[in-house]
């Protein structure tokens, strides 16, 4: 059908509306005054308005029509579950069902749509292979997603799984990946085709990072040095004190290994590097988009004394020290006992060297001694690094709210939900800089698109902290104000009533004393002890620390310069623009929301979520 659509029917009908994907309880505005045409059909079933202007928006293939006081085709309902072809569609409707803003002014000609200009994101997937680690994490199975919906004809994705056999890998695919709750929407599209189509681009490749050439078997190595265009590096472990031989094995040695893959691909257009922004953030102002230089360290923009980092050194000290460590343990008996002192003593040597260079944590550490590699090992490979901050749920697409698993803020809001904590370790006027899921998709598509074939290294931050600052007193207020509305229904059927918003205490010390002022006894608190509590309390507090009071934000002008070469509907799918959050709404109506439904499984909620 190509770029040259026609406006769908005009009219109306009961059978268009009996075609639409309502819910139930849907207060459905019609038409009164006129009748317009709701929208125009692009390529991928994808449905985008004709009006102009900050309050246009995608349609993501629902729509329920109705009328505004300018006769503008709009959408209202409450939030429902909505069924088509026997599947349950359950999110937070308001925005799955995407509101249509139409100019009557446009709905006058049916002629065809004239091209626009811009990065052309969709005809640059078209028939590509991408090689992607970490495919069964979150933010992979979003791109993975996106990918799928939005260029149907795109070539192969190269999975690489960790498992030892083909067949282990393709069960990991189904059950981790396409029985997901976020394929629901492409699973709508497809239908019976679904599993042929998905399995006819997906291809899972057992692997294994952490060994030469990726633990991939001799055949498919050869089948993937000749095909892959694009090789996507989201594997990663995101764990902030992680044990440091495993943070090094995955977040650095592992990317070596990936790159030296890439260099020994046939036709490798890019490599792009799924990294975090708080490689940078113990520095005092704004962080730019810069690559590091082998051997640079944080600290070492304070102080000469601090030595050049020397990265391989780092690989034989965490060697060394783990030998040490389980030799210092050896007459332990009890095998789990000795495990765990050993883990423990490996991440707290993660800390110690992390601090000593100026990193917050092993996570961001290690991450950063990843980038370094790849920036002065890639030879004349192209390669892109996307730094985003801490990363939610979806803000829109494919639908609004889908996560998986705790994020950062996430532990404190169920605790908080729960009545189990009264105080939060924090400054009020902390920039937590979030970053929704599909704004990080939709900018590493961006990225991939602009500089595909193109010599050099760019960095890109994605991250809300400069255009669209969200401070921590905020989140607070915003969370208290959800679960005011919304209580959390404990083990006995009875709502959780908060009396008010946490207390945000300025110094670890002084959030201990309070821990032990609110927790005085080991009685139980809404079915978990005290003292489990407390202890879970006071290590998130320890690890979270830098974070809630982090002083550095994070420079966004590439990001920004790639933001504004996007095409009008290409900001309509692939938009990125930080400053179009409503941070009350994102967190309150859909992030908030959708840990409830696809985290807590709807335990501890009501039938319905009341917005604030």
């Amino acid at each position: 059908m190509g770029l040259s659509h026609t406006f769908m029917n005009p009219k109306l009908t009961s059978d268009f509306l009996s075609a639409s994907y309502l819910d139930k309880k849907s207060e459905l505005l019609l038409p009164v005054k006129r009748t317009i045409p709701l929208c125009c059909l692009w390529p991928n079933s994808a449905l985008v308005n004709h009006r102009g202007g900050n309050k246009s928006r995608t349609l993501n293939r629902f729509c329920c029509p109705g009328l505004d006081s300018d006769g503008l085709a709009l959408m209202r309902g409450k939030h429902e579950a909505c069924k088509s072809k026997g599947t349950l569609f359950s999110s937070n409707k308001r925005r799955v069902l995407r509101e249509a803003t139409v100019a009557e002014k446009n709905m006058e000609s049916t002629d065809t749509i004239p091209a626009c200009t811009g990065l052309g994101i969709v005809d640059f997937l078209r028939d590509k292979n991408l090689l992607i680690t970490g495919a069964t994490g979150f933010l992979a199975k979003v791109l993975i997603e996106k990918i799928l919906r939005m260029q149907p004809d795109v070539g192969k994705l190269y999975l690489i799984i960790r498992a030892q056999e083909s067949t282990s890998a393709l069960n990991r695919l189904n059950n981790e990946i396409l029985n997901t709750e976020l394929f629901n929407g492409l699973r709508e599209i497809h239908g019976n085709e679904f599993q042929e189509f998905m399995l006819k681009r997906l291809v899972p490749v057992a692997g294994d990072m952490a060994k030469q050439n990726l633990g991939i078997e001799k055949d498919m190595v050869h089948v993937l040095t000749k095909e892959v265009d694009i090789i996507v590096s989201s594997a990663a472990t995101t764990t902030f004190d992680e044990r440091y031989d495993v943070a090094l094995e995955t977040n650095t040695k592992a990317i070596t290994r990936l790159l030296e893959f890439g260099k020994c691909c046939e036709k490798p257009q890019l490599f792009m590097h799924i990294s975090t922004a708080y490689v940078n953030a113990q520095l005092q102002g704004r962080s730019v988009e810069e690559p590091f230089q082998m051997g640079y360290t944080l600290a070492g923009e304070k102080s000469d004394s601090v030595p050049t980092l020397d990265v391989q050194a780092e690989f034989h000290l965490a060697k060394k020290a783990l030998e040490d460590f389980e030799d210092e343990f050896s007459n332990v008996k009890n095998c789990k006992l000795k495990k765990a002192k050993v883990t423990q003593r490996m991440k707290d040597l993660g800390m110690e060297r992390a601090k000593s260079y100026g990193w917050q944590d092993t996570y961001a550490f290690s991450k950063a001694m990843g980038e370094m590699i790849i920036a002065n090992g890639r030879e004349d490979l192209p390669v892109v690094i996307v730094r985003p901050t801490v990363i939610e749920s979806t803000s829109k697409q494919p639908f609004p709210g889908w996560i998986e698993g705790h994020r950062m803020m996430d532990p404190i809001i169920t605790y908080h939900a729960k009545g189990q904590v009264p105080c939060l370790l924090g400054d009020p006027d902390t920039v937590l800089d979030l970053i929704p899921a599909d704004m990080v998709v939709n900018a590493t598509l961006a990225a991939m698109t602009k500089h595909a074939g193109k010599p050099g290294v760019k960095v890109y931050h994605v991250a809300s902290s400069v255009a669209n600052p969200l401070r921590l007193g905020e989140v607070v207020n915003i969370i208290f104000e959800h679960f005011k509305c919304n209580p959390y229904i404990d083990h006995n059927g009875k709502p959780v009533r908060l009396l008010k918003e946490m207390t945000l205490i300025n110094t670890i010390e002084n959030y201990r004393q309070a821990l032990d002022t609110a927790f005085d006894s080991p009685s139980s608190i809404n079915g978990s002890s005290s003292e489990h509590v407390v202890q879970q309390l006071e290590y998130l507090a320890k690890i979270h620390e830098p974070y809630l009071f982090c002083k550095a934000s994070f420079d966004i002008s590439n990001s920004e310069k790639l933001s504004q070469e996007l095409s009008p509907e290409e900001r309509e799918s692939f938009g990125f623009d930080v400053r179009d959050i409503e941070w009350r709404d994102y967190i309150g109506n859909i992030h908030i929301p959708g840990l409830r439904q696809h985290v807590w499984k709807g335990r501890g909620t009501g039938k319905e979520i009341i917005n604030i």
